[in-house]
């Protein structure tokens, strides 16, 4: 019986520390990249401080064809968050700031809705979604590329954001926070967030090919280019370059150099010949992964979670007993995902160069379940049906609306445009212009070029706007009050990207068109 007992237990011991065969992550990734028409992926596995597996897959470009490698470059997205709180994590373990400061310590002109939120509002709240605004709300000052707000303009403009719950009462997602903790990183260290990060993280860790931006990358022959389903067939789409993004997204790096950040967070911040050196304390460490904010927490077999949460600039939770750190992060055409199981030392990092999440959840989770001994799915076959069914459902509302259009176009319904062109501002976003031209109303933004497009009429005092770069996938619905001075504005399909806030927007006319 004790023998029994003892082979069982060193069977199971056998089974947690598996991993997946080479040929086993080539032939998920294979299956990924073609069921869910991604270019190009890249693949690192971290182990008990080491790299045993670190791979490219597919291509950088569907035009060149060149191949990815383990150096091959992608736009990290929202993973850049972590390396904004570990910066800052550095001036706490030196005194320069604290968690717990107030913003308007560093930045006298910041100003939330509220003046009470205000002058409480502190550099944790900044990094953990409780702020009380709406999910991705005033995203639409850094979505899509090519607008002109600055960090002036978006620290400036937070004060007109509503908010939609109480004050450190609710998760909702955001990154124009993570901007503003950029901003109180620089003044308090008199570099700002690209040097800082590029000086104190990616140069100690010998991360060599990796910039705080694309627009800082000292070589860029090995990059992959986004990629975003565009009716109907897959296409290269223009890359999001923005510098006042990067606090919350700007990072390009491979899975080579993302490895040595993940040993480091799995070492607690050391790094080095003998894990001599730290890039922060012990102390830090912890706070950063010590839960800020209660997420949702939906049921996640195979899993058994019990609680998400939100860190410092890192989501916390819970599979099979075992702790797990990670983010994901999404650029237009990108999306990435680092995953770290601490008590395993285990760290899984997937980079794509389009823009679904499905893929890289199938990959991570494929090789995650292989090191927790869990009879895994086919998560390929799993998240392709289960993408199918929410893109029909969106599909479906979609067509709906445009069918009505073309409806109203053939029945020839007459509608005055004339009556609905004029000059509308929201206070945040901006003035936009709608424009009557032979018959036919056009919307396009002051500050934002590319959010311009055809304006057709779909019901009442409803209309449906379809931007010109059919890739944002965002088409959107236009309400007018009964006498046309206010502007509403709502996402027609419910899978319109949460960057899209339209309706966080509040139009009122400025000035009337001339008849």
């Amino acid at each position: 019986m004790k023998k029994y007992v003892v082979f069982l237990m060193l069977a199971l011991v056998g089974q947690v520390n598996a991993q997946l065969s080479a040929e086993k992550i080539d032939e998920v990734v294979a299956r990924t990249l073609k069921t869910f028409d991604v270019p190009g992926i890249a693949v690192a596995i971290v182990k008990d401080g080491k790299v045993i597996h670190a791979k490219g897959y597919g291509v950088r470009s569907i035009i060149t064809r060149q191949p990815v490698d383990e150096n091959t470059l992608f736009g990290i997205a929202s993973n850049s968050k972590a390396f904004t709180t570990a910066a800052l994590a550095i001036l706490v373990d030196e005194g320069k700031i604290k968690w717990d400061d107030p913003v308007k310590k560093y930045i006298p002109e910041f100003k939330m809705y509220n003046d009470y939120v205000t002058s409480e509002f502190t550099i944790r709240d900044l990094l953990t979604h409780r702020s009380g605004l709406g999910l991705g709300a005033g995203d639409l000052m850094i979505w899509p590329d090519g607008n002109n707000f600055t960090t002036a303009d978006i620290i400036h403009n937070l004060q007109y954001l509503k908010p939609v719950s109480a004050f450190r009462a609710k998760y909702d997602y955001d990154n124009l926070l993570y901007i503003v903790a950029g901003e109180v990183l620089h003044r308090a260290s008199g570099k700002t967030w690209q040097e800082f990060v590029e000086g104190r993280i990616l140069k100690p860790l010998e991360m060599n090919h990796t910039a705080a931006s694309f627009t800082r990358l000292k070589d860029t022959s090995n990059v992959i280019v986004p990629h975003v389903p565009t009716d109907g067939k897959l296409k290269v789409i223009a890359r999001y370059k923005s510098t006042h993004l990067d606090p919350a997204g700007g990072i390009y790096t491979c899975v080579n150099d993302l490895s040595k950040w993940v040993i480091a967070q799995l070492q607690s911040g050391k790094y080095g010949p003998n894990l001599q050196n730290r890039l922060f304390s012990e102390q830090q460490h912890t706070e950063m992964w010590t839960p800020q904010t209660i997420e949702n927490n939906p049921p996640n077999p195979p899993y058994n979670t019990h609680f998400k949460c939100y860190g410092l600039g890192w989501q916390l939770t819970d599979v099979k007993g075992t702790l797990q750190v990670g983010h994901t992060g999404g650029l237009d055409g990108i999306v990435t995902q680092v995953t770290m199981l601490p008590e395993l030392n285990l760290g899984i990092i997937v980079l794509t160069n389009q823009q679904s999440g499905a893929a890289f959840t199938a990959i991570t989770n494929t090789i995650k379940d292989s090191y927790l001994g869990i009879q895994s799915e086919d998560y390929v076959a799993k998240y392709s049906s289960q993408r199918k069914e929410k893109e029909d459902h969106a599909d479906k509302i979609s067509d709906e609306v445009w069918q009505t259009v073309a409806k109203n176009q053939k029945d020839k319904i007459a509608v005055d445009f004339k009556k609905y062109a004029g000059t509308y501002k929201d206070n945040w976003f901006g003035e936009v212009v709608l424009t009557e031209k032979k018959g036919k109303l056009y919307f396009e933004s002051k500050r934002s070029p590319q959010l311009a497009g055809k304006v057709f009429f779909y019901k009442d005092n409803t209309f449906a706007v379809k931007w010109n770069n059919r890739s944002f996938l965002a088409d959107a619905f236009l309400k007018f009050s009964d006498d046309r001075t206010n502007l509403k504005m709502n996402p027609i399909s419910p899978l319109t990207d949460f960057s899209y806030d339209f309706q966080d927007l509040d139009f009122t006319l400025v000035k009337p068109m001339p008849n």
